[in-house]
């Protein structure tokens, strides 16, 4: 295997920020990842995603240098679509990651939601993660909850890495739990449920016609 040369963050990034230009003036809407500080994640969804990820990602030496990347902006573009994340990674060169995940089982949702069922009360609470701790223990579950497991993972990157989880991918990981602080909804959408049906409509009915 050939690497490619070593190139310092900041050309690294001159160059990507040229590139990524081209592709926006060519119509692709790209959305980077920004990350202020050092912390990744700072909401209760956001921080569950990177929790769970890192509690069964076996590439202890890849996780740092992911962390590495994503906190200095080589997340170029991340986008999250039903069942599928698609991003750009600056690196030597741009490179094309794709995760592929599989969709939440009817079982595991039917489950979620008879367990959510009259105690999550409006789309505020659900999205900020004001949950109780029993809903929360069963959304967050490593097993049965609304996060894909290990083997519904399918990662993928054009760099000359032979890693299943080079750095590029790890740095979009991170980056979709970056994704999750600013919004929440798209952990639904790329799980394939609809957030909407653990809320208690009943109660929600209720707050709105006593505030009306």
């Amino acid at each position: 295997m050939r690497w490619a040369p070593y190139v310092p963050v900041a050309k690294r990034r001159e160059k990507a920020e040229k590139q990524v230009k081209k592709l926006a003036k060519n119509g692709k809407a790209i959305t980077p990842i920004e990350i202020q500080g050092r912390t990744i994640a700072h909401t209760f969804w956001g921080k569950a995603w990177c929790t769970h990820m890192e509690s069964f990602c076996d590439h202890d030496n890849r996780l740092p240098r992911g962390r590495t990347y994503v906190r200095n902006g080589s997340v170029c573009h991340l986008e999250i679509n039903e069942g599928e994340v698609k991003a750009i990674v600056s690196g030597s060169y741009l490179y094309n990651v794709t995760i592929a995940i599989k969709s939440l089982t009817d079982e595991k949702w039917q489950a979620i939601k008879k367990t959510c069922t009259g105690k999550i009360s409006s789309l505020l609470d659900l999205l900020s993660g004001k949950l109780t701790t029993g809903v929360m223990d069963v959304v967050c579950d490593k097993n049965k909850g609304l996060f894909p497991l290990s083997n519904e993972f399918n990662l993928s990157c054009d760099c000359p890495d032979w890693a299943t989880m080079c750095k590029h991918v790890a740095a979009v990981l991170y980056g979709i739990g970056a994704c999750l602080d600013a919004d929440p909804a798209q952990l639904f959408k790329l799980r394939g449920v609809n957030f909407e049906e653990l809320i208690d409509v009943n109660q929600a009915v209720l707050e709105v016609t006593s505030t009306g």
